[in-house]
């Protein structure tokens, strides 16, 4: 799937999902980014509690991204990164991300947002440099790529 058609099936799926207010959606994510940041001891712990929440979200969230968005399978993993990144993304964030930084063996790569919903109305102490705030949207995609039979490794970085 090319990205232009990625990009406009993207555009189609986010037309037809049902929307919930982004201010609302970003407040209440800080919220329980905060209690976590509270419950635990470790920043690293809070990371890794979000990437599991993440997780158990997108072993979910696949079944609805498939029944919904009406695209055939894909036929490799570089289409399965445009997919995410210009579909998925924009169905349930309502944002594309860019599809970046893939290793020689295409195998990896990395997501980029210019625009992160979860990050709005935030701004960090220094103590939390290295809280990895987004990381439940490196377990929403591993918890998706998985329940299709893609393994990953997500590394959040912010």
């Amino acid at each position: 799937m090319a990205s232009r058609s990625a990009q406009r099936a993207g555009d189609v799926a986010w037309a037809r999902t049902p929307k919930v207010n982004g201010e609302l959606f970003a407040l209440t994510y800080g919220a329980m980014v905060k209690r976590l940041v509270e419950d635990y001891t470790e920043i690293d712990e809070v990371n890794e509690q979000l990437e599991k929440m993440g997780y158990n979200i997108g072993i979910r969230l696949v079944d609805e991204f498939l029944a919904k968005a009406g695209l055939p399978p894909c036929q490799g993993f570089q289409e399965t990164a445009e997919v995410i990144a210009k579909v998925a993304f924009r169905m349930f964030l309502g944002v594309a991300a860019d599809v970046t930084s893939w290793n020689s063996e295409a195998t990896a790569f990395s997501l980029l947002l210019a625009d992160n919903p979860l990050a709005e109305f935030v701004e960090l102490p220094r103590q939390y440099k290295t809280l990895c705030y987004s990381n439940v949207l490196c377990g929403v995609v591993r918890g998706a790529l998985e329940m299709v039979s893609e393994e990953m490794r997500s590394l959040g970085l912010g």
